[in-house]
């Protein structure tokens, strides 16, 4: 699926080819802190099938409890969150950030992982009460 999108204040926009099936959402506490959420949502998509239209992100080096080093893109203006990575060369997997791509009422989340971290709360969403907008 071919989808596009950008950041908050339109700095950074991109494109990309991904797989729907393959969105899903993160619960480790590492995605909660940089997201301000409770879990974040991505589709990934191979380095071949994106491409950065304009701006230049920021990129942060995170750590995560395995070790492994995660390269973190936001843009540096209003600072949205792009996308993830590994650092270095070579082939990689960019798993976008999916509140930024316009087709995000499309993808449509296939699995859930670090659950462990999920906050216990979540899964009582559905009783809140429900405001269709602000006035």
């Amino acid at each position: 699926m071919k989808i596009d999108g950008g950041c908050h204040c339109g700095y950074i926009t991109y494109e990309a080819d991904a797989d729907p099936e393959r969105t899903s959402i993160c619960h480790c506490t590492d995605c909660q802190t940089l997201s301000g959420s409770p879990f974040r949502t991505s589709i990934p998509a191979p380095d071949h099938g994106f491409r950065i239209l304009s701006g230049e992100p920021t990129v942060y080096l995170k750590t995560g409890e395995s070790g492994a080093k995660r390269v973190q893109a936001f843009c540096p203006r209003c600072g949205s969150p792009i996308y993830a990575t590994a650092p270095g060369d070579g082939p990689k997997v960019y798993n976008i950030r999916v509140g930024t791509a316009r087709q995000r009422n499309q993808l449509v989340p296939k699995r859930q992982i670090w659950c462990r971290s999920e906050q216990q709360w979540l899964g009582d969403i559905s009783t809140f009460p429900r405001i269709e907008k602000q006035s």
